[in-house]
Formats: structure tokens, sequence, C-alpha cells
């Protein structure tokens, strides 16, 4: 065929834009259109990771060389399964790439779940980080907090709640962030992982960043300290989790700091119950585990309730359905082979459809993980591409679609936009002597980066 082939890529996160980048790269002639719900791109890195993590929001630099590139139109402001469906897109593109990444939480079956001050990671992390989904105020009354779970954004949500207000303060939060991080009341946060140190999930840089902060004192008991054969040989064979047991050993030997606020980090400790009187939180308890042999764990029968007000959850992220797409209800991901939307009933691939990044494979690694993700579904839609096996598009011409938005009155926001946002983030932050602050209503965020300007 004469013509580029037509990619529309949903959702402008990594996945999306490392999956846009590597067709872009193929030999293959393409145009791709990458759509995103939000006004603003780049999705996880924006509103999914702590705002004192400057050397992670530093991928955003090589998004931006992707997202400058010609073949490559961003349209936001635009819910795909809401504002357009996905069998209307199939009429301007040959190939649709889903790539909608994972914002809802992983539910912590215990009683007491129901409790008002059990919070999710990712409603905490919405709330901090200014997405616009998520509300504008935080109950931060509790002075001692549970934190549940053993990977990096439990450590984020640590780290955030053991933290002054004002040393947050230099970052991009928001104004209605830091008028509540600044009342935060609490001067105990209790981190909880079921198994011993070297089953952690935490990565070695973002725990020693802990205690970076002259405020917090990182505690760890040495009767955690314990590993099995399964444990020595993980460490064995891996440097990662070898360094993670090497931090988590010090912070056990060392000398008090004298912080004001403390951080304990806990293992072989199994959630039980969300201990609750007049409907509200004032318990968490635990039952003590011990390592079995094999990495895994046994309960011993001894349980501790911890005097706490509020406990967040931090066991894994849940990925949404897209309206019209088949969604697996049990893993929430889109079924698929590797790359191909499966169809529920038969199990046959669902010609023009792709999937990538935590839709495709569930939430779990790290960003960089998706790259090689990425590779595996691009080369399949390629290969399809090829062979002649996908259903040309009916008007895969460029305009048509922009056409086609406008006349069912959506306000699609554009690159060019992004930068008028950003200009004005920038600004608003520079008054402040920051090097930004996020804006976080959806209107005003249209407001600066809508396509055609007055």
């Amino acid at each position: 065929m004469s013509r580029p082939l037509r990619v529309a890529v949903i959702g402008a996160g990594p996945a999306g834009i490392y999956a846009s980048d590597l067709l872009m790269k193929s030999d293959t002639d393409v145009t791709i259109d990458l759509y995103e719900r939000m006004p603003a791109p780049f999705g996880l890195i924006r509103y999914g990771v702590a705002p004192d993590h400057p050397r992670i929001k530093g991928i955003v630099m090589s998004l931006h060389k992707v997202l400058d590139k010609p073949e490559l139109r961003l349209l936001g402001n635009v819910d795909i399964g809401r504002d357009v469906t996905v069998e209307e897109l199939k009429e301007y593109y040959d190939a649709v790439v889903f790539s909608t990444g994972a914002t809802g939480d992983r539910d912590l079956d215990i009683p007491g779940s129901d409790l008002p001050e059990h919070y999710g990671a990712g409603e905490f992390v919405g709330f901090y980080d200014g997405n616009p989904d998520f509300s504008r105020e935080w109950d931060l009354s509790a002075k001692s907090v549970a934190v549940v779970g053993v990977g990096n954004v439990a450590l984020d949500i640590a780290r955030v709640l053991a933290k002054t207000g004002d040393e947050l303060h230099v970052t991009e939060i928001p104004d209605n962030v830091y008028e509540c991080l600044k009342n935060n009341q609490a001067t105990e946060v209790h981190v909880f992982g079921r198994r011993g140190p070297a089953q952690a999930k935490f990565t070695p840089l973002e725990l020693k960043e802990l205690d970076h902060s002259d405020t917090i004192e990182v505690v760890v008991d040495p009767e955690d300290i314990d590993y099995d054969e399964a444990s020595i040989e993980a460490r064995r064979n891996s440097k990662t989790t070898d360094l993670v047991c090497s931090v988590i050993e010090q912070y056990a030997i060392r000398d008090p700091k004298g912080a004001p606020h403390k951080l304990f980090i806990h293992f072989f400790e199994s959630p039980v119950e969300i201990v609750g009187e007049d409907g509200h939180v004032v318990g968490f308890t635990t039952e003590r585990t011990e390592l079995d042999g094999t990495g895994n764990v046994r309960g011993t029968g001894k349980y501790t309730t911890w005097d706490v007000q509020a406990v967040y959850r931090a066991v894994g992220y849940r990925s949404d359905p897209v309206t019209d797409v088949p969604f697996d209800t049990v893993r929430n991901v889109i079924p698929n082979d590797g790359g191909h939307v499966l169809d529920p009933e038969s199990g046959a691939p669902i010609a023009g459809y792709y999937a990538t990044g935590w839709i495709k494979r569930g939430p779990v690694g790290l960003i960089g993980n998706t790259k090689g993700d990425a590779k595996e579904t691009t080369e399949m839609l390629l290969a399809d591409w090829a062979n002649g096996t996908l259903t040309p598009a009916a008007n895969p011409d460029e305009d048509a679609v922009l056409e086609f938005l406008s006349g069912r009155g959506i306000e699609y926001t554009t690159w060019d936009g992004w930068h008028r946002l950003d200009a004005a983030e920038r600004k608003a932050g520079e008054a402040e002597g920051r090097e930004r602050k996020k804006i976080v209503e959806w209107e005003d965020m249209v407001a600066h980066a809508k396509a055609k300007q007055d």
C-alpha cells in the first residue's frame, strides 16, 4: 500500500510513547495519533510519581523527544469509549494500540476495609500529584499511620507522610496539596510487609532516599533480619535484592539520629484486620509470620494490634476496562497473546487491536520494563501490516479525524497546547522560586492547552 500505516495509540504515558517511538523507528512508513484522556500527556510520570523524585521525572525529557517527531500527533482531552467509540476510531486507523495503564487500587480484603480512614495508594498518589480525577483535600489528622506493602509506591507514600509540608513545597505540588501537607499530624509511619527483606520489592535507591530527610528516622527491628535458603539464593542471584537487603540491615544496626518523625519498616507481619471504633480506624492487627524455606511464609499465631488512626494499602494498582474492548476481570488486563487483543469467546486475535504496558500484563515492573513490552507488541503490529492481515482504514486521511472530533464538539488539546500549559505551570512556580507548580483543575488545563488560541 502506497500510503503510510495509520495507528491510534490510546494512552500517552510511557507505554504508549515507547510503542509510538518503536513504530516510528521501524522501516515502515507510519503516522500516529496519540490519544490521551487527560488534557496533558505523560500519564504515570505526571500523575503517578512522587513529587520529590526529580530523577525519575527526568524521563520526561526523553519522552519529549519522541513527541517532538513530526510523524506523531498528540490529541489530548479525548476519552476513548466516552467521547469516541473504538469502533469509530477504526474508520480512521489501520490499527489501534491500547496503553491505558492502571490507576485503580487492588483491594485489601480484610475486616475493617470499609472504614473511612482506609485509603488506596492510588487515591493518595492522585491527591498529592494533583490529578484532577482525585480529591483536592486530604485528612492528615492521624498521628500514627500504617502503610501496607513493600514496593516503591509504599515507600513514596510513607516518605510523603513522614516529611514536612515545607520540605515538599520546593517541588511541583499545587497549593491545595501544600495546605494539607503542612498541617500533617503524622509523627509515626509504619510500613508492613508479609514476608522478609529478600522478598521486598523496593529498589535500593528509593530505599536509601528515605534517609535523606533530616526529619525522618528509619527504624528496622533487628529481629526482622532473617533469611531462609530461598532468600539467600535470591540475594545470590540478584544484585538488586542483595543491595536492598544490605540497606535494610544497615538501618537495623545503626544508632538513632534523633529525627522527629519515625518511619518503621516491619517485616513478617501479615494484615489481619483494620480495627474500628465508633466508625473510625483505631488500630491495625497483624499476624507474625516466619519463612518456610521456600521464600514464602506461614503464620505463627502471634498477633499484634498497632495503634494507628489511618491505613494506606499499597498492594498493587488495577487497570480499568476500555468500553467495548475485551477485559479480563480476574487479572484486570485486556486479554492478549503478547500483543494482539484476543476475543474472550474464540481466543482468536481481534484484527487491528493491540495492547501494551500495564493494561497488557498487569502493573508490575519499573517504567523501563515497558520498553520491552512495547517491542513485542509493535513487532506483531508491523508484521500484520506487512502480511496484509490488517483491514485498511476506510478514511485514513490525517485531517479527517480532526474534522470528526471538531464536528462532535470535542475540545482536543495538542502538543503545542502542552507547551502552553507547561509554560503556565513553570511561570506559576517561578514566582515562588520553584521549577513549576501544577495546575490541577481540568478546565484550567484545557484553557491553557486548548488547540485553538483566541
